[in-house]
């Protein structure tokens, strides 16, 4: 039995969780949120404590026991609280930084240019410019990480000067440069 598919999911008040057939869908305070799973995967919800059960014991139906309850999970969190990556400008980052207009993300990272950033729908962007993040929430999961990967994708931090925009607490190997130059910018 796989670990992670075999415990119950616990309901959080004011989400409710409609069952049809291999159709689930989750509604919370935060949103609402649909997806189909794999009609070889059960999902029961007995007396607030949703199960997720396999029908047989093949070794791909059991690699998908652990994913769709982890998924399913997804969903009631992302209902409930949302979810948030944070995304940092470098201090090295001289002259860089992120604004919002209206909706829309912009980006000054050393173009010659401004990148204008739309936001999904159901994502909402923020920035501060004091500590120079930008914030990415929404109830989604995987559109929350996908859309802050595509922000990073804008300027990634490059490894000698570290300039670029990084996730929050990432660490950046940075390289010694031309023929092993130690001075100001190398660690």
């Amino acid at each position: 039995m796989s670990r992670i598919g075999k415990q119950p999911i616990s309901l959080p008040k004011g989400v409710d969780i409609k069952l049809d057939g291999s159709l689930v869908t989750v509604k919370g305070p935060k949103g609402e949120l649909r997806r189909r799973f794999d009609p070889r995967m059960t999902v029961k919800n007995e007396a607030g404590n949703i199960t997720v059960a396999r029908e047989n014991e093949e070794r791909d139906t059991r690699a998908l026991h652990g994913l769709s309850r982890a998924l399913l999970n997804n969903m009631i969190v992302g209902v409930s609280t949302g979810f948030t990556r944070v995304l940092e400008i470098t201090a090295e980052s001289v002259g860089y930084r992120a604004e919002m207009s209206g909706k829309n993300l912009i980006l000054h990272v050393g173009f010659s240019h401004v990148v204008d950033f739309p936001p999904p729908s159901g994502i909402t962007l923020g920035t501060d410019p004091k500590t120079r993040t930008i914030t990415v929430s929404g109830v989604d999961k995987e559109v929350v990480g996908e859309t802050a990967a595509r922000i990073r994708k804008v300027r990634p931090p490059e490894p000698y000067k570290g300039k670029g925009i990084k996730y929050q607490g990432e660490v950046i190997r940075r390289k010694a440069g031309k023929s092993g130059k130690t001075g100001k910018g190398a660690k």
